[in-house]
Protein backbone atom coordinates (compact mmCIF):
# COMPACT_ATOMS: atom_id res chain seq x y z
CA UNK A 1 0.00 0.00 0.00
CA UNK A 2 1.53 3.28 -1.13
CA UNK A 3 0.39 6.85 -0.64
CA UNK A 4 0.36 9.94 -2.84
CA UNK A 5 -0.69 13.58 -2.58
CA UNK A 6 -4.10 13.30 -4.28
CA UNK A 7 -6.11 10.09 -3.88
CA UNK A 8 -9.43 11.75 -4.69
CA UNK A 9 -10.05 9.51 -7.72
CA UNK A 10 -9.85 6.43 -5.50
CA UNK A 11 -12.47 7.84 -3.13
CA UNK A 12 -14.71 9.07 -5.96
CA UNK A 13 -14.73 5.60 -7.52
CA UNK A 14 -15.45 4.09 -4.11
CA UNK A 15 -18.44 6.42 -3.62
CA UNK A 16 -19.93 5.30 -6.92
CA UNK A 17 -20.03 1.73 -5.60
CA UNK A 18 -21.12 2.79 -2.11
CA UNK A 19 -23.39 5.79 -2.64
CA UNK A 20 -25.07 5.30 0.76
CA UNK A 21 -21.80 5.73 2.67
CA UNK A 22 -22.27 7.60 5.96
CA UNK A 23 -18.84 7.68 7.58
CA UNK A 24 -15.18 6.92 7.16
CA UNK A 25 -13.00 5.59 9.98
CA UNK A 26 -9.37 6.68 9.73
CA UNK A 27 -7.02 4.17 11.33
CA UNK A 28 -3.75 5.18 13.00
CA UNK A 29 -1.36 2.35 13.98
CA UNK A 30 0.44 3.63 17.08
CA UNK A 31 3.82 2.65 18.55
CA UNK A 32 2.26 -0.36 20.30
CA UNK A 33 0.51 -1.66 17.19
CA UNK A 34 -2.86 -0.49 18.55
CA UNK A 35 -5.22 0.95 15.95
CA UNK A 36 -6.46 4.38 16.97
CA UNK A 37 -8.17 7.06 14.90
CA UNK A 38 -11.45 8.84 14.44
CA UNK A 39 -14.66 8.76 12.43
CA UNK A 40 -15.35 11.49 9.86
CA UNK A 41 -18.28 12.19 7.55
CA UNK A 42 -18.22 11.90 3.77
CA UNK A 43 -17.51 15.61 3.20
CA UNK A 44 -14.44 15.43 5.46
CA UNK A 45 -13.43 12.18 3.78
CA UNK A 46 -13.34 13.95 0.43
CA UNK A 47 -10.99 16.52 1.95
CA UNK A 48 -8.81 13.74 3.36
CA UNK A 49 -8.44 12.18 -0.09
CA UNK A 50 -7.94 15.51 -1.83
CA UNK A 51 -5.35 17.22 0.37
CA UNK A 52 -5.30 15.54 3.79
CA UNK A 53 -6.62 16.49 7.21
CA UNK A 54 -4.94 17.51 10.45
CA UNK A 55 -4.22 14.92 13.15
CA UNK A 56 -2.19 15.17 16.39
CA UNK A 57 1.29 13.74 15.88
CA UNK A 58 1.27 12.48 19.46
CA UNK A 59 -1.34 9.84 18.51
CA UNK A 60 1.55 7.62 17.45
CA UNK A 61 3.31 8.00 20.80
CA UNK A 62 0.66 6.92 23.31
CA UNK A 63 1.19 4.11 25.79
CA UNK A 64 -0.88 0.89 25.77
CA UNK A 65 -3.61 2.54 27.84
CA UNK A 66 -3.91 5.53 25.53
CA UNK A 67 -2.04 7.85 27.91
CA UNK A 68 0.41 10.47 26.69
CA UNK A 69 4.07 9.97 27.54
CA UNK A 70 5.63 12.87 29.42
CA UNK A 71 8.93 14.18 28.12
CA UNK A 72 8.44 13.28 24.46
CA UNK A 73 8.51 15.66 21.52
CA UNK A 74 5.18 16.13 19.78
CA UNK A 75 3.25 15.50 22.96
CA UNK A 76 2.01 17.45 25.95
CA UNK A 77 5.31 19.26 26.46
CA UNK A 78 5.08 21.19 23.18
CA UNK A 79 1.32 21.61 22.79
CA UNK A 80 0.65 18.38 20.85
CA UNK A 81 0.95 19.90 17.34
CA UNK A 82 -0.88 18.55 14.31
CA UNK A 83 0.60 16.96 11.23
CA UNK A 84 -1.08 16.26 7.90
CA UNK A 85 -2.83 12.90 7.63
CA UNK A 86 -3.22 11.30 4.21
CA UNK A 87 -4.77 7.95 3.27
CA UNK A 88 -2.65 4.96 2.41
CA UNK A 89 -3.46 4.12 -1.18
CA UNK A 90 -5.67 1.03 -1.69
CA UNK A 91 -6.41 0.64 2.04
CA UNK A 92 -9.99 1.89 1.59
CA UNK A 93 -12.58 -0.82 2.39
CA UNK A 94 -16.03 -1.14 3.90
CA UNK A 95 -16.52 -1.99 7.59
CA UNK A 96 -18.91 -4.97 7.72
CA UNK A 97 -19.66 -5.02 11.46
CA UNK A 98 -21.22 -1.55 11.87
CA UNK A 99 -24.90 -0.74 11.54
CA UNK A 100 -24.57 2.32 9.29
CA UNK A 101 -22.62 2.11 6.01
CA UNK A 102 -19.06 2.92 7.09
CA UNK A 103 -15.68 2.56 5.41
CA UNK A 104 -12.15 2.53 6.81
CA UNK A 105 -8.70 3.53 5.61
CA UNK A 106 -5.22 3.51 7.10
CA UNK A 107 -3.64 6.96 7.25
CA UNK A 108 -0.04 8.12 7.35
CA UNK A 109 1.35 11.44 8.59
CA UNK A 110 3.68 13.98 6.98
CA UNK A 111 4.79 17.51 7.77
CA UNK A 112 3.98 20.66 5.80
CA UNK A 113 6.91 19.96 3.45
CA UNK A 114 5.43 16.50 2.78
CA UNK A 115 8.25 14.69 4.61
CA UNK A 116 7.09 11.40 6.19
CA UNK A 117 6.61 11.56 9.96
CA UNK A 118 9.80 10.16 11.46
CA UNK A 119 8.10 8.72 14.59
CA UNK A 120 5.45 6.70 12.73
CA UNK A 121 6.13 2.97 13.05
CA UNK A 122 4.89 2.29 9.52
CA UNK A 123 7.52 4.67 8.19
CA UNK A 124 10.18 2.95 10.32
CA UNK A 125 9.35 -0.33 8.55
CA UNK A 126 9.56 1.37 5.16
CA UNK A 127 12.96 2.80 6.05
CA UNK A 128 14.37 -0.60 7.06
CA UNK A 129 12.92 -2.14 3.91
CA UNK A 130 14.56 0.48 1.68
CA UNK A 131 17.97 -0.27 3.21
CA UNK A 132 17.59 -3.96 2.39
CA UNK A 133 16.25 -3.18 -1.10
CA UNK A 134 19.35 -1.06 -1.75
CA UNK A 135 21.37 -4.23 -1.16
CA UNK A 136 19.47 -5.83 -4.06
CA UNK A 137 17.37 -7.96 -1.70
CA UNK A 138 13.56 -8.06 -1.77
CA UNK A 139 11.63 -9.85 1.01
CA UNK A 140 8.42 -11.82 0.69
CA UNK A 141 6.52 -11.93 3.98
CA UNK A 142 3.63 -13.78 5.60
CA UNK A 143 2.32 -13.36 9.14
CA UNK A 144 0.80 -15.94 11.49
CA UNK A 145 -1.21 -14.70 14.48
CA UNK A 146 -2.39 -16.63 17.52
CA UNK A 147 -5.21 -15.44 19.76
CA UNK A 148 -7.64 -16.54 22.45
CA UNK A 149 -11.42 -16.47 22.33
CA UNK A 150 -13.04 -15.66 25.66
CA UNK A 151 -16.53 -16.75 26.67
CA UNK A 152 -17.85 -17.12 30.21
CA UNK A 153 -20.30 -14.29 30.93
CA UNK A 154 -21.03 -15.57 34.45
CA UNK A 155 -17.37 -15.64 35.53
CA UNK A 156 -15.83 -13.01 37.79
CA UNK A 157 -12.47 -13.42 36.06
CA UNK A 158 -11.31 -13.81 32.47
CA UNK A 159 -11.61 -17.36 31.15
CA UNK A 160 -10.77 -18.88 27.77
CA UNK A 161 -13.54 -20.34 25.65
CA UNK A 162 -13.80 -24.08 26.38
CA UNK A 163 -15.36 -26.62 24.08
CA UNK A 164 -18.38 -28.25 25.77
CA UNK A 165 -18.82 -31.98 26.15
CA UNK A 166 -21.74 -32.67 23.74
CA UNK A 167 -25.08 -32.84 25.51
CA UNK A 168 -23.72 -31.29 28.73
CA UNK A 169 -22.40 -28.04 30.19
CA UNK A 170 -19.14 -29.72 31.15
CA UNK A 171 -15.87 -28.32 29.80
CA UNK A 172 -13.76 -30.56 27.58
CA UNK A 173 -10.50 -31.29 29.37
CA UNK A 174 -7.07 -30.92 27.75
CA UNK A 175 -5.70 -28.43 25.23
CA UNK A 176 -7.40 -30.20 22.28
CA UNK A 177 -4.74 -29.00 19.84
CA UNK A 178 -5.86 -29.21 16.20
CA UNK A 179 -9.38 -29.99 17.37
CA UNK A 180 -11.79 -30.15 14.45
CA UNK A 181 -14.69 -30.18 16.91
CA UNK A 182 -13.64 -26.77 18.23
CA UNK A 183 -13.55 -25.43 14.69
CA UNK A 184 -16.92 -27.03 13.94
CA UNK A 185 -18.55 -25.48 17.01
CA UNK A 186 -17.15 -22.09 15.97
CA UNK A 187 -17.98 -22.57 12.30
CA UNK A 188 -20.30 -19.51 12.18
CA UNK A 189 -17.56 -17.33 13.68
CA UNK A 190 -14.85 -18.48 11.26
CA UNK A 191 -17.21 -18.30 8.27
CA UNK A 192 -18.08 -14.71 9.15
CA UNK A 193 -14.43 -13.89 9.79
CA UNK A 194 -13.52 -15.18 6.33
CA UNK A 195 -16.28 -13.07 4.76
CA UNK A 196 -15.18 -9.97 6.66
CA UNK A 197 -11.56 -10.51 5.68
CA UNK A 198 -12.45 -11.09 2.04
CA UNK A 199 -14.42 -7.84 1.99
CA UNK A 200 -11.42 -6.01 3.48
CA UNK A 201 -8.82 -7.69 1.21
CA UNK A 202 -7.14 -9.46 4.14
CA UNK A 203 -5.69 -12.66 2.60
CA UNK A 204 -6.49 -15.20 5.34
CA UNK A 205 -5.52 -18.82 4.85
CA UNK A 206 -5.39 -21.67 7.34
CA UNK A 207 -7.24 -21.56 10.66
CA UNK A 208 -6.35 -24.06 13.37
CA UNK A 209 -7.21 -24.84 16.97
CA UNK A 210 -3.97 -24.18 18.80
CA UNK A 211 -2.12 -25.66 21.78
CA UNK A 212 -4.52 -24.52 24.53
CA UNK A 213 -8.27 -24.42 25.08
CA UNK A 214 -9.75 -21.35 23.43
CA UNK A 215 -6.58 -20.60 21.45
CA UNK A 216 -6.59 -20.37 17.67
CA UNK A 217 -4.27 -19.36 14.87
CA UNK A 218 -5.01 -17.67 11.55
CA UNK A 219 -2.39 -17.50 8.82
CA UNK A 220 -2.08 -14.79 6.21
CA UNK A 221 -0.87 -15.54 2.70
CA UNK A 222 2.59 -14.29 1.73
CA UNK A 223 2.89 -10.99 -0.15
CA UNK A 224 5.87 -9.33 -1.83
CA UNK A 225 5.15 -6.01 -0.10
CA UNK A 226 6.33 -6.46 3.52
CA UNK A 227 4.71 -3.23 4.74
CA UNK A 228 1.41 -4.39 3.26
CA UNK A 229 1.84 -7.66 5.19
CA UNK A 230 2.02 -5.59 8.39
CA UNK A 231 -1.07 -3.58 7.38
CA UNK A 232 -2.93 -6.84 6.87
CA UNK A 233 -1.79 -8.24 10.24
CA UNK A 234 -3.18 -5.22 12.10
CA UNK A 235 -6.43 -5.32 10.13
CA UNK A 236 -6.74 -9.04 10.87
CA UNK A 237 -6.46 -8.37 14.61
CA UNK A 238 -9.25 -5.79 14.30
CA UNK A 239 -11.40 -8.13 12.20
CA UNK A 240 -11.00 -11.01 14.67
CA UNK A 241 -12.01 -8.87 17.66
CA UNK A 242 -14.97 -7.28 15.90
CA UNK A 243 -16.23 -10.56 14.46
CA UNK A 244 -15.98 -12.18 17.89
CA UNK A 245 -18.18 -9.44 19.37
CA UNK A 246 -20.86 -10.31 16.83
CA UNK A 247 -21.08 -13.79 18.39
CA UNK A 248 -20.97 -12.74 22.03
CA UNK A 249 -17.30 -13.67 22.31
CA UNK A 250 -14.21 -11.76 23.30
CA UNK A 251 -10.89 -12.06 21.48
CA UNK A 252 -7.47 -11.11 22.77
CA UNK A 253 -4.00 -11.02 21.23
CA UNK A 254 -2.31 -10.66 24.62
CA UNK A 255 0.93 -12.62 24.62
CA UNK A 256 0.07 -14.58 27.79
CA UNK A 257 -3.48 -14.09 29.08
CA UNK A 258 -3.44 -17.36 31.06
CA UNK A 259 -0.34 -18.57 32.91
CA UNK A 260 -1.27 -22.25 32.71
CA UNK A 261 -1.84 -22.07 28.95
CA UNK A 262 0.34 -21.47 25.91
CA UNK A 263 1.28 -17.95 24.95
CA UNK A 264 0.21 -16.32 21.69
CA UNK A 265 2.88 -15.48 19.15
CA UNK A 266 3.22 -13.54 15.92
CA UNK A 267 5.39 -15.63 13.63
CA UNK A 268 6.92 -13.90 10.62
CA UNK A 269 7.72 -16.04 7.58
CA UNK A 270 10.23 -14.37 5.30
CA UNK A 271 12.02 -15.35 2.11
CA UNK A 272 14.33 -13.24 -0.03
CA UNK A 273 14.43 -12.64 -3.76
CA UNK A 274 16.82 -10.81 -6.04
CA UNK A 275 15.87 -8.08 -8.52
CA UNK A 276 14.85 -10.70 -11.07
CA UNK A 277 12.54 -12.46 -8.63
CA UNK A 278 14.77 -15.47 -8.04
CA UNK A 279 14.94 -16.96 -4.58
CA UNK A 280 18.09 -16.18 -2.60
CA UNK A 281 17.47 -18.87 0.04
CA UNK A 282 18.41 -22.28 -1.31
CA UNK A 283 19.21 -25.80 -0.25
CA UNK A 284 22.88 -26.74 -0.44
CA UNK A 285 23.67 -30.42 0.04
CA UNK A 286 27.40 -29.68 0.04
CA UNK A 287 27.06 -27.64 3.25
CA UNK A 288 26.71 -29.45 6.56
CA UNK A 289 23.62 -27.37 7.42
CA UNK A 290 21.91 -28.20 4.13
CA UNK A 291 21.40 -24.51 3.32
CA UNK A 292 23.31 -21.93 1.30
CA UNK A 293 25.43 -19.13 2.78
CA UNK A 294 22.82 -16.43 2.10
CA UNK A 295 20.34 -18.13 4.40
CA UNK A 296 23.03 -18.78 7.00
CA UNK A 297 24.20 -15.15 7.00
CA UNK A 298 20.59 -13.95 7.31
CA UNK A 299 20.11 -16.26 10.29
CA UNK A 300 23.42 -15.07 11.73
CA UNK A 301 22.23 -11.48 11.63
CA UNK A 302 18.91 -12.38 13.22
CA UNK A 303 20.66 -14.27 16.02
CA UNK A 304 23.07 -11.39 16.63
CA UNK A 305 20.28 -8.81 16.91
CA UNK A 306 17.66 -10.86 18.77
CA UNK A 307 18.59 -9.67 22.26
CA UNK A 308 18.58 -6.07 21.02
CA UNK A 309 15.12 -6.59 19.58
CA UNK A 310 13.35 -8.32 22.49
CA UNK A 311 11.96 -4.97 23.69
CA UNK A 312 10.29 -4.64 20.28
CA UNK A 313 9.13 -8.25 20.07
CA UNK A 314 7.75 -7.98 23.62
CA UNK A 315 6.44 -4.43 24.07
CA UNK A 316 4.52 -4.58 27.37
CA UNK A 317 4.46 -6.14 30.83
CA UNK A 318 2.34 -9.14 29.85
CA UNK A 319 4.63 -9.95 26.91
CA UNK A 320 7.30 -11.37 29.20
CA UNK A 321 5.01 -13.91 30.85
CA UNK A 322 5.17 -15.84 27.57
CA UNK A 323 8.81 -16.85 28.09
CA UNK A 324 8.57 -20.23 29.76
CA UNK A 325 10.29 -23.51 28.83
CA UNK A 326 7.93 -26.08 27.37
CA UNK A 327 5.56 -23.61 25.66
CA UNK A 328 7.39 -23.20 22.32
CA UNK A 329 8.35 -19.62 23.23
CA UNK A 330 11.93 -18.59 22.36
CA UNK A 331 14.27 -18.23 25.33
CA UNK A 332 17.58 -18.34 23.45
CA UNK A 333 18.53 -17.30 19.87
CA UNK A 334 18.91 -20.74 18.28
CA UNK A 335 17.92 -22.02 14.84
CA UNK A 336 17.26 -25.15 12.87
CA UNK A 337 15.01 -26.90 10.33
CA UNK A 338 11.54 -28.19 11.16
CA UNK A 339 11.88 -27.66 14.92
CA UNK A 340 9.39 -25.65 17.01
CA UNK A 341 11.66 -25.30 20.03
CA UNK A 342 13.95 -22.85 18.24
CA UNK A 343 13.65 -19.09 17.81
CA UNK A 344 14.43 -19.15 14.09
CA UNK A 345 12.86 -22.10 12.34
CA UNK A 346 13.36 -23.22 8.75
CA UNK A 347 10.01 -24.84 7.86
CA UNK A 348 9.62 -27.81 5.56
CA UNK A 349 9.43 -26.57 1.99
CA UNK A 350 10.30 -27.28 -1.61
CA UNK A 351 13.33 -25.66 -3.25
CA UNK A 352 11.26 -22.68 -4.46
CA UNK A 353 9.86 -21.85 -1.04
CA UNK A 354 12.81 -21.93 1.37
CA UNK A 355 12.11 -19.41 4.12
CA UNK A 356 12.82 -18.35 7.67
CA UNK A 357 10.16 -18.38 10.39
CA UNK A 358 10.99 -15.80 13.04
CA UNK A 359 9.20 -16.91 16.23
CA UNK A 360 10.33 -14.37 18.84
CA UNK A 361 7.48 -11.83 18.72
CA UNK A 362 4.29 -12.04 20.72
CA UNK A 363 0.90 -11.55 19.09
CA UNK A 364 0.72 -8.23 20.96
CA UNK A 365 3.72 -6.69 19.19
CA UNK A 366 3.68 -3.90 16.61
CA UNK A 367 4.19 -5.76 13.29
CA UNK A 368 5.86 -2.76 11.63
CA UNK A 369 8.55 -2.55 14.30
CA UNK A 370 8.96 -6.33 14.39
CA UNK A 371 9.44 -6.29 10.62
CA UNK A 372 11.95 -3.44 10.86
CA UNK A 373 13.98 -5.34 13.46
CA UNK A 374 13.92 -8.54 11.37
CA UNK A 375 14.90 -6.73 8.18
CA UNK A 376 17.65 -4.92 10.06
CA UNK A 377 19.05 -8.20 11.38
CA UNK A 378 18.97 -9.80 7.94
CA UNK A 379 20.55 -6.75 6.30
CA UNK A 380 23.38 -6.62 8.82
CA UNK A 381 23.97 -10.36 8.57
CA UNK A 382 24.21 -10.24 4.78
CA UNK A 383 26.52 -7.20 4.80
CA UNK A 384 28.94 -8.73 7.30
CA UNK A 385 28.66 -12.41 6.38
CA UNK A 386 27.62 -13.13 9.96
CA UNK A 387 27.92 -16.81 10.74
CA UNK A 388 25.08 -18.36 12.77
CA UNK A 389 25.62 -20.59 15.82
CA UNK A 390 25.60 -24.36 15.42
CA UNK A 391 22.33 -25.49 13.88
CA UNK A 392 19.82 -27.53 15.87
CA UNK A 393 19.15 -30.66 13.82
CA UNK A 394 15.65 -31.79 12.96
CA UNK A 395 14.13 -33.82 15.86
CA UNK A 396 17.14 -33.04 18.08
CA UNK A 397 16.20 -33.05 21.76
CA UNK A 398 17.30 -29.76 23.34
CA UNK A 399 17.04 -28.17 26.76
CA UNK A 400 17.97 -24.57 26.01
CA UNK A 401 19.12 -22.17 28.71
CA UNK A 402 17.49 -18.78 29.04
CA UNK A 403 19.94 -16.38 27.39
CA UNK A 404 17.54 -13.76 26.03
CA UNK A 405 16.51 -10.83 28.26
CA UNK A 406 13.15 -12.21 29.39
CA UNK A 407 12.33 -9.47 31.91
CA UNK A 408 11.06 -6.11 30.74
CA UNK A 409 13.73 -4.01 32.45
CA UNK A 410 16.59 -6.17 31.14
CA UNK A 411 15.13 -6.15 27.62
CA UNK A 412 14.95 -2.36 27.69
CA UNK A 413 18.54 -2.30 28.94
CA UNK A 414 19.62 -4.49 26.02
CA UNK A 415 17.78 -2.19 23.61
CA UNK A 416 19.50 0.85 25.10
CA UNK A 417 22.90 -0.74 24.47
CA UNK A 418 22.00 -1.86 20.93
CA UNK A 419 24.55 -1.02 18.25
CA UNK A 420 22.90 -2.55 15.18
CA UNK A 421 19.12 -1.99 15.22
CA UNK A 422 19.32 1.80 15.74
CA UNK A 423 20.93 1.96 12.28
CA UNK A 424 17.64 0.69 10.86
CA UNK A 425 15.10 2.18 13.26
CA UNK A 426 16.86 5.54 13.42
CA UNK A 427 18.74 6.88 16.44
CA UNK A 428 16.05 9.40 17.37
CA UNK A 429 13.21 6.92 17.06
CA UNK A 430 15.16 4.43 19.17
CA UNK A 431 15.43 7.06 21.93
CA UNK A 432 11.71 7.84 21.71
CA UNK A 433 10.78 4.15 21.76
CA UNK A 434 13.01 3.47 24.77
CA UNK A 435 11.64 6.46 26.69
CA UNK A 436 8.05 5.45 25.93
CA UNK A 437 8.50 1.82 26.98
CA UNK A 438 10.38 2.74 30.15
CA UNK A 439 7.65 5.18 31.09
CA UNK A 440 4.98 2.48 30.68
CA UNK A 441 7.14 -0.01 32.58
CA UNK A 442 7.42 2.43 35.49
CA UNK A 443 3.67 3.08 35.42
CA UNK A 444 2.92 -0.66 35.48
CA UNK A 445 5.18 -1.35 38.44
CA UNK A 446 3.79 1.62 40.36
CA UNK A 447 0.39 -0.10 40.58
CA UNK A 448 -0.70 -2.28 43.51
CA UNK A 449 -2.60 -5.34 42.30
CA UNK A 450 -4.67 -7.99 44.05
CA UNK A 451 -1.68 -10.32 44.29
CA UNK A 452 -0.03 -7.92 46.73
CA UNK A 453 -3.02 -8.29 49.03
CA UNK A 454 -3.41 -12.05 48.50
CA UNK A 455 0.24 -12.71 49.39
CA UNK A 456 1.04 -10.09 52.00
CA UNK A 457 -2.01 -8.33 53.48
CA UNK A 458 -2.87 -10.97 56.12
CA UNK A 459 0.58 -12.35 56.84
CA UNK A 460 2.60 -9.16 57.03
Amino acid sequence: MAEKDDNSNEFSSFLIKHSDLDNLEVLVPDMNGILRGKRINVAEAKTLYKKGINLPAGTHLLDSGGNVIDGLVLGTDDGDPDLIAKPVEHSLTMVPWLENPTAQTIITLSDQENAPYAFESRNIAKKALSILNNQGVFPVVAVELEFYLIHDPDALSVSPRYGPVPGTRLHQEGPQVYSLEDLRELDPFFNQLNKNCELQSIPVGTAISEFSAGQFEVNLHHVDDPVLACDQALLLRRAVRETAKSFGLGATFMAKPFMESAGSGMHIHISLKDQKGKSLFKFDKSDQTGFNKTLQYAVGGLVQTMSEGVAIFCPNANSYRRFQPGFFAPITPNWGPNHRNVSIRIPLSDENNVRIEHRAAGADANPYLVLAAILGGISDGLKNNTKPPQMIAESEVINPEITLPVRWETALGAFEKANILPNYLGAEYSKVFLHSRRCECDRFHSQIGNKDFEWYLRSI
